[in-house]
């Protein structure tokens, strides 16, 4: 496998107000959390507020805006409320993502060429105020060949698949482990094709990660919440980003 080049990590922070949140008050504290992800060695913090505020709220991408001191990547589904935060905040990065207002977490990609309208306008109007803007797309050629098309500077590929097949394996088997990398392999490919750049999350964890960034030569930054605060619990906030790290090395 052809080793990448240096990946991100940026870190979802959103678990840590999602406990916040089911106790009321401020512990854990968020904004010391985010200070502590970039002082223990994150390059990036990622927040993806939702329209009910479940976890982060408004106020928290606001606050963290004056904070953050890497790079501030904002996703979530562009309807208008979410569009007036972005356009307020001005981050480094913002990922669109075609999340239902009710979801639990992402459970799919655009169709970059059915959505196509209301993707190129938001993409657009982000990219005329000085944010890059990154697609949530499945691993498919054919929505990385119909991002390219809308404007966009990155595709992050929803990497759910590969986690599910990774976990299935059991053990490392080379021929399996091709055969679950083979689809981003390929949406990879065409991405650097066409001048995108990729990112990739969802259920990436400290098992699967290295050998994803060892299959994805093109990979710029992986957004990684739920498995590093779980892990967290166990190592300590610390421990966990420098192992997330490490298999990014």
């Amino acid at each position: 496998m052809i080793t990448p080049n240096k990946t991100h990590l940026s870190v979802n922070v959103n678990k840590i107000a999602t406990l916040r949140n089911a106790r009321g008050g401020n512990v854990p504290n968020l904004i010391k959390v985010v200070e502590d992800c970039e002082r223990f060695g994150a390059q990036g913090i990622t927040v993806h507020p939702r329209p009910d505020e479940r976890h982060i709220r408004y106020a928290d991408v606001r606050d963290l805006k004056k904070l953050v001191k890497t790079e501030f990547n904002i996703e979530g589904r562009p309807d208008k409320k979410f569009m007036d935060l972005v356009l307020e905040v001005k981050p480094d990065q913002c990922t669109l993502v075609p999340d239902a207002p009710n979801a639990l977490t992402s459970n799919a990609g655009w169709d970059t060429w059915k959505d196509a309208g209301l993707l190129m306008e938001t993409i657009l109007e982000l990219k005329k105020n000085g944010i890059r803007v990154s697609l949530f797309v499945d691993p498919d050629p054919k929505m990385v060949e119909g991002a390219s098309r809308l404007g966009t500077d990155r595709i992050e590929l929803y990497t759910e698949s590969y986690a599910a097949g990774f976990e299935k394996m059991g053990k490392i088997d080379e021929d399996s482990l091709n055969s679950i990398l083979r689809p981003f392999q390929l949406a990879g490919e065409v991405a650097e094709k066409c001048g995108l750049g990729v990112n990739a999350g969802h259920d990436l964890n400290k098992e699967n990660l290295s050998y994803f960034k060892e299959g994805i030569p093109q990979l710029i930054e992986v957004s990684i919440g739920h498995a590093l605060i779980s892990d967290a619990l166990y190592l300590g906030l610390e421990n966990a980003i420098q192992i997330y790290l490490r298999q990014l090395k």
